[in-house]
């Protein structure tokens, strides 16, 4: 019984002193997620029936689950001429959230006829309240937030993309 005992006692102390090294001396790498272009977006006006250019943007496309989960979350910033479009499977009502996502958004909501359906303002950061479209849509343009007013964007106005 004693042997037993004094067994059991030995290997703990064995497990413990082998499983709890001091790991102070490794050191955490992190990375900033830098931009990279994929794409150009237009985004226009239709006054008078002739398509107005507001604004050119560079953008990086997610068009896989992977990319539509992660989007922008832990980039610490965003140029003004830089935009994440998400292309989605199906035309149907979106939601957003800002888990993760340091910096705030305008998210504007795009049907399948390129046309803008509606917007989410001012989205905050590391929000995970859901921000829905409202109205179906199958293209999701997040921007910095104020830029949507500062274009002076509208429901109407449409966008064209190429892929680089």
């Amino acid at each position: 019984m004693q042997k037993n005992i004094f067994i059991v006692v030995i290997s703990l102390l064995s497990l413990t002193f082998f499983s709890c090294k001091d790991k102070s001396d490794q050191k955490i790498i992190t990375e900033d997620i830098t931009f990279k272009k994929e794409g150009e977006l237009s985004i226009f006006s239709v006054q008078d029936s002739i398509p107005k250019s507001l604004v050119d943007l560079d953008i990086e496309i997610a068009d896989n689950d992977y990319e539509r989960e992660t989007g922008l979350m832990y980039r610490k910033s965003m140029d003004n001429k830089h935009g994440m479009l998400f292309i989605q499977e199906t035309l149907r009502p979106q939601s957003f959230y800002m888990k993760n996502t340091l910096i705030s958004l305008d998210i504007i909501f795009i049907d399948d006829e390129f046309k803008i359906v509606s917007f989410q303002k001012n989205a905050k950061p590391l929000d995970e309240t859901s921000l829905p479209s409202g109205k179906p849509a199958k293209y999701v343009l997040e921007i910095n937030a104020g830029l949507s007013d500062q274009w002076n964007l509208k429901e109407g106005d449409s966008i064209s993309f190429k892929k680089s």
